[in-house]
């Protein structure tokens, strides 16, 4: 058993909640609180209402989730909203999340986790975001295709890429979830191949105009490296039980 405000300060202090700037919908930090103590924590991308019904249904746990409570902004507590919270506040369920500040962790950040399925060579932190760097760029012995299939095989999902850079592949840039609108910035950047999760219709003609390989791995799959590691960490430094709980969007 553990004691919700350490796991809490020790999230804050350790991701940097309070000094890394993010979206007005993220709402980083602890959501909803409970009781005060902690079994369990379980890690999701999305705390969406099958995930915190399901989560709820097992009993009282941490839920630890990238995509929090407030993304859709101001709603009104009524029907799948009111199911939610009513489900997470019956359970005893609290729910933390963390958005960019776990995008850009050096540890247990979802760019450093691609970063490292992929072996890109020496990554460092690039693309600036209000002060921040909110990407990983290095380099990666390979072709394209070999890329690709490397994505492909290790996420287990489907990528979609246009082909417009070079076939070696050179200078590579990473940023985890909907990154894909940034394209041409990236491309400034000196940056030849991009990896991100998904971005709009738009951004592939404009990638080939640039002469950049993009390469859509998914926005789901390219942000579960962050719950899976920060919840494994709480696990282990807190002694408790943790999984993640898996619910694919297909994006």
């Amino acid at each position: 058993m553990a004691i919700l405000s350490e796991i809490v300060g020790f999230l804050d202090q350790e991701l940097g909640t309070d000094s890394i700037p993010d979206y007005s919908g993220a709402m980083n930090g602890l959501q909803l609180e409970n009781l005060g103590e902690v079994e369990r924590v379980v890690a999701a991308v999305d705390a969406s209402l099958p995930v915190m019904e399901a989560v709820a249904s097992q009993g009282p746990a941490l839920l630890l989730v990238h995509h929090g409570l407030f993304w859709q902004g101001v709603q009104k507590m009524t029907g799948p909203v009111y199911r939610k919270w009513k489900s997470a506040i019956h359970a005893d369920l609290a729910v933390y999340s963390s958005h960019i500040p776990l995008d850009v962790h050096p540890l247990w950040g979802n760019n450093a986790g691609l970063a490292e399925l992929v072996g890109l060579h020496n990554p460092m932190p690039f693309f600036d975001f209000k002060g921040i760097q909110l990407g990983l760029r290095g380099t990666w012995s390979g072709t394209r295709d070999d890329l690709v299939s490397v994505l492909r095989d290790r996420l287990e999902t489907e990528v979609h890429h246009c082909p417009a850079g070079p076939e070696r592949i050179g200078p590579v840039g990473i940023i985890t979830g909907g990154a894909g609108s940034e394209v041409s910035r990236v491309a400034a950047e000196g940056i030849t191949t991009f990896i991100t999760g998904e971005g709009p219709h738009w951004s592939y003609p404009l990638a080939e105009e640039l002469g950049v390989n993009l390469i859509y791995a998914g926005h789901y799959a390219t942000e579960t490296f962050g719950v899976k590691r920060l919840a494994a960490e709480i696990g282990r430094r807190f002694d408790i039980e943790w999984s993640f709980f898996d619910h694919p969007t297909g994006l």
